[in-house]
């Protein structure tokens, strides 16, 4: 997502560190709770689908969709980035106590929906805390090391705050405004986070690895940032439109070119790349459907904002875990075998979420639980493999 590929890479070979050190560097507590949230919420999901499970005063559907953008995903976002601010500015991150604050805040945000009883701005409260004082944490730093290039991610966590709020606001009826707008908003902020870290490693991770080149043109890399924003924008602000449908068809050719030139058949040999590529992918295929969505098809409207969150947020996030956690870990970048039938799965539950309600729609409910047992099984594999290296210190002795 946004290090540098060689500040991850090792040549240490394994070894057995004894003791543990969960705390020690962002990525550990944040990497592992996300594999394990993702296992829980979306059991939890399948429950709350029948009425098995209380979701703390929001509507199962909001709570899912919440969770997934302001549990999950924020928690991998705060695991990379804690580590990458760590990098790009030679300024130490929280670790022991300090980030076992952190996170405990962010974990007090996930328990509070399902405590049943509490008052829900208690619940808002202490969600709604989380995100600022990651902003604050991420943004001091990068402030003093006057690195301008990196102000955009501590700007995008208080709009990530902000949509967050607009959710809250409405379980708490203060506004009549529709929380999925909020939602909206979190999932458009979290792809364009993606996108901007994609940008930045996927090309280089690959060129590093394979010893290619990848292409870069510069009115595709100037327009990339430029068409994803102006798309997410109009679709937020007129989602049925012929504005919005050129926009967001412009940002998929967009995406897809850009895709292109980083393509090369050497990758499909390496597990770690091809998760990256295909991440990529499913969010250039979620404009093209919103595209369609926006010309009134509305079949595509829900199979668009999961190509971004179930295929382009899912994919990314677990092939940006499972290689962050193997560098800064102190291992070589080779996950175990049984990580590829993880990769595939992940994808495999994209596919199914996103493609069968265009054709299926009276199948919704079994397309659901579907995609949500193989998304299961794809992060499940995750935490039992990467657990061990997440609690353990580094293989090589090192810090982190």
């Amino acid at each position: 997502m946004g290090t540098s590929s060689h500040s991850i890479e090792s040549t240490h070979k394994p070894s057995l560190p004894t003791g543990y050190a969960p705390f020690a560097l962002g990525f550990r507590p944040f990497f592992l709770a996300a594999g394990v949230y993702a296992v829980l919420l979306m059991g939890l999901w399948l429950g709350a689908l029948n009425g098995y499970v209380a979701t703390g005063g929001l509507l199962p559907s909001v709570w899912h969709g919440h969770e997934m953008l302001f549990g999950f995903a924020v928690a991998v976002i705060a695991g990379f980035l804690l580590t990458a601010v760590q990098n790009w500015t030679g300024i130490p991150m929280p670790s022991g106590p300090p980030l076992a604050a952190l996170f405990l805040l962010w974990l007090a945000g996930r328990v509070g929906f399902l405590v049943p009883g509490l008052p829900a701005g208690l619940v808002a409260a202490i969600d709604l805390a989380f995100l600022p004082v990651l902003a604050l944490t991420l943004g001091l730093p990068i402030l003093k090391a006057k690195q301008l290039h990196n102000y955009p991610f501590p700007v995008l966590l208080l709009v990530l705050a902000a949509a967050n709020a607009l959710v809250h606001q409405q379980a708490l009826g203060w506004t009549a405004i529709s929380p999925s707008l909020g939602l909206q908003l979190a999932a458009y902020v979290v792809v364009t986070m993606i996108l901007v870290m994609g940008g930045r490693v996927i090309p280089s991770f690959t060129d590093n690895k394979l010893r290619t080149r990848a292409r870069r043109w510069k009115a595709i890399e100037r327009l990339a940032p430029i068409s994803a924003i102006g798309a997410l924008l109009a679709a937020l602000i007129a989602p049925v439109s012929p504005v919005t449908a050129v926009l967001a068809a412009t940002a998929a050719a967009v995406h897809f070119i850009r895709l292109g030139g980083w393509y090369t058949s050497k990758f499909w040999s390496v597990p770690l790349l091809w998760i990256l590529h295909l991440g990529y992918a499913w969010i250039a295929l979620g404009f093209a459907l919103l595209a369609l969505s926006a010309t009134g098809m509305t079949a595509a409207t829900g199979s668009a904002l999961h190509a971004f969150t179930a295929g382009g947020i899912g994919v990314l996030t677990l092939g940006m875990m499972a290689r962050v956690s193997l560098g800064h870990t102190g291992r070589l970048l080779e996950p175990p075998p049984v990580m590829t039938l993880a990769f595939v799965a992940i994808n495999l539950a994209a596919l199914i979420r996103v493609v069968l309600p265009l054709f299926f729609p009276g199948l919704h409910l079994t397309v659901m639980a579907a995609a949500g047992l193989v998304w299961m099984a794809a992060f499940g594999l995750f935490c039992v493999v990467y657990a061990p290296m997440l609690l353990r210190p580094r293989v090589d002795g090192k810090p982190g």
